[in-house]
């Protein structure tokens, strides 16, 4: 039995050989006769190739093809059979080698091959006409008939991958073009607004991949809509500074009036013979239209291409994004150019309709950051001033002060002065993050540093390198953290928890506390190393109660703030109020104030507010006890209030004390000492 009778017989070769055409002009007539079962062989080879393989003779005609290549080109079995390979992909081409080369039996032959084409990538035809991306391969087989073998590899996959990719990367890039272009407005003055978004939309012309970008603001009166911001790509038309876009566009205007999202693929789609001149006029073939404002009251941001566009979701949704950036942007300018024209018309009018009993809204002496600093106390501005000096330089600062009164304010106001003001302050709650986990929040983690801990993070002093790190309630940090971020401090270098590898960061460092620092390294309950290493520049944040000049601007900030959050009108407050607020305490500071503001905007009715301030908390204690049980209940309490009724841990109750948590929790349980106990003696005053 000679080998192909044997391979054609076995059921597993049967199954193979259903895998593939095989055409009558490679039968034994027409190729030969076959003694040695070499052709069995080749088609059993192509047949299980994982890849599409094709016999063709030198004309192109196909005598062998596997079902990779019915696959690939969407025919059904034996369909390509005695047909032209040149169907499939134009350009291939079969050149046979030089003549003089005698024959060689089939496995010689494949040994002894000859690339007549290199590998390539190209197109390919489908039998429904539509193009697939492929690689080819062209390898002639020296018989005595010229055989050529063709690879075929399917792309389709690859360079959807590709594509996908490439688009995820474009998007990532464009948020963070207009997340640094949001940043850079919210930092910078609204007379220098011009001047960022100039800058900033030739990056994003770039990311977006336009040939111009138009920001058309509305005039003073609304009547006209001129370009305040332009970019166009080098060789493109600019349009003129009295290109007046509603009366050129009057179409897409009137769309971007009404709040609508215009997109053009082909300039001959637009309806409106005006925008379609006007728009060939500078060159445009597509087009994209996004209103500024609710419903294009204070213009719109166009971009075009000199070539048909269609334009995906992504892109709309980040115009739409540039387009808030920008309303923000103007709502800011126009908010100062308005305050700065009506401030003598306020006075006036405040002057002649100042009512006995109210006392009207005046503006704010305040410093503004992402919060206001009310200014008008000595005791602030003498704060500021020191801010002032601190915020240029690197040096690390401590700030102090009560529970509410504003140091987290002050160090961004520290931070927006400085020159690392273009990257966001980072904010670290010491006493917020359990102590297990405050390490690998502060210096990051590797893989595996601990159970579950799956993948590697960067700590906040990486994530800070080369911006501002706030480390609020700096002295809760536990005895074991402070050493490390003493060497932080000192080396400014960092280790992540499970590595062994030391990374330079650039960090400025902010720290704040209402406790006394000093007396907790008298009580080494702090570092007294770690102190002297924060205390390079402290700043004491004076408590609302010693800066009674502030409560009046503090109060109508937060009336605006509430104003725009309830939309409620509110002109006036009470003569009553105020004063009553200023007599006020204040043991919560500018926190407790601005609550009860907000407590009073809720129930407000009119446009004059009255505000009536909580009640004193009685400072009476109980009458001194001289028994020993109530003065161990007294010590006990006293100690738990010190530390927030902590009980376990470094700088605990328990650690306070001197005895195991489990004695404290037992002796606190027959005593009867709780912290609900204690919370309904006195209020909460964070």
């Amino acid at each position: 039995m000679d080998c192909s009778t044997h391979v054609i017989s076995n059921p597993a070769a049967s199954a193979v050989f259903s895998s593939f055409d095989v055409g009558a002009s490679l039968s034994k007539a027409s190729y030969g006769q076959d003694p040695t079962g070499d052709l069995q062989v080749l088609r059993v080879a192509v047949a299980a190739s994982q890849s599409g393989i094709a016999i063709c003779h030198e004309g192109g005609h196909i005598l062998l093809a596997n079902h990779h290549v019915n696959a690939i080109f969407g025919y059904a079995p034996g369909q390509l059979l005695d047909r032209d390979f040149r169907m499939l992909v134009p350009d291939v081409r079969f050149v046979p080698e030089p003549s003089g080369i005698g024959p060689y039996p089939a496995l010689d032959a494949l040994r002894k091959l000859e690339m007549t084409e290199a590998v390539r990538e190209t197109n390919g035809v489908r039998r429904d006409g539509s193009e697939v991306p492929i690689k080819i391969g062209v390898t002639h087989l020296a018989r005595r008939q010229s055989l050529f073998i063709v690879s075929v590899v399917d792309l389709s996959e690859r360079r959807d991958l590709e594509a996908r990719v490439s688009a995820v990367e474009s998007r990532a890039r464009i948020h963070a073009l207009i997340s640094d272009l949001a940043t850079r407005c919210a930092s910078t003055k609204p007379d220098h607004i011009d001047a960022e978004f100039t800058s900033a939309l030739a990056d994003i012309g770039d990311a977006l991949n336009v040939d111009r970008c138009v920001a058309y603001l509305s005039a003073a009166d609304a009547a006209s809509f001129t370009p305040a911001w332009r970019w166009t790509r080098s060789g493109c038309r600019v349009p003129s500074a009295d290109f007046d876009v509603l009366v050129r566009l009057p179409w897409l205007m009137s769309k971007a009036r009404a709040g609508e999202t215009v997109c053009v693929s082909r300039v001959d789609e637009i309806p409106d013979l005006a925008d379609r001149e006007s728009l060939a006029e500078l060159g445009a073939e597509a087009c994209a239209v996004v209103p500024l404002g609710t419903n294009g009251a204070r213009g719109a941001l166009v971009v075009e291409t000199a070539s048909e566009r269609r334009w995906p979701d992504e892109i709309i949704d980040s115009l739409h994004l540039i387009a808030a950036v920008m309303g923000q942007a103007m709502a800011r300018r126009t908010d100062r150019e308005r305050l700065g024209t009506g401030l003598d018309e306020l006075k006036r009018q405040r002057q002649e309709t100042l009512a006995e009993n109210a006392v009207l809204r005046r503006e704010v002496s305040a410093v503004r950051t992402d919060r206001t600093i009310a200014c008008d106390s000595v005791a602030i501005r003498r704060v500021l001033a020191q801010v002032e000096q601190v915020a240029p330089t690197t040096a690390t600062v401590l700030l102090l002060g009560e529970t509410g009164a504003g140091k987290e304010v002050f160090a961004q106001a520290i931070h927006n002065l400085s020159p690392r003001q273009r990257r966001a302050m980072i904010r670290v709650s010491c006493a917020a993050i359990p102590s297990a986990l405050i390490e690998s929040e502060l210096f990051g983690r590797e893989r595996g540093a601990f159970t579950g801990a799956l993948s590697r993070q960067i700590g906040r002093f990486e994530a800070a390198n080369g911006s501002t790190i706030f480390l609020d309630e700096i002295g809760d940090l536990p005895l074991e953290i402070q050493v490390k971020l003493l060497r932080v401090l000192q080396e400014r270098t960092v280790e992540r928890l499970g590595g062994n590898q030391s990374m330079k960061v650039d960090v400025r460092v902010i720290a704040a506390t209402n406790r006394n620092l000093e007396q907790a390294a008298a009580n080494n309950t702090f570092r007294e190393d770690l102190f002297y290493r924060l205390n390079v520049f402290p700043i004491t944040i004076p408590p609302l109660r010693e800066r009674i000049e502030d409560i009046q601007s503090l109060v109508w900030t937060f009336i605006d703030e509430f104003s725009r959050a309830f939309g409620k009108r509110i002109d006036s407050i009470s003569k009553e109020s105020l004063g009553a607020l200023q007599r006020y305490p204040w043991p919560g500071n500018v926190r407790e104030l601005r609550n009860v503001i907000e407590r009073e905007m809720i129930v407000a009715t009119g446009p004059t507010l009255i505000v009536a301030p909580p009640r004193p908390v009685s400072t009476q204690r109980r009458a001194a006890s001289a028994k020993l049980v109530d003065i161990e209940v007294e010590h006990i309490t006293s100690v738990l209030e010190s530390c927030r009724w902590r009980v376990r841990g470094a700088g605990g109750a328990a650690d306070r004390l001197g005895v195991k948590p489990t004695t404290l929790e037992s002796r606190m349980a027959r005593l009867g000492i709780s912290r609900q106990q204690h919370r309904s003696l006195a209020p909460d005053c964070a």
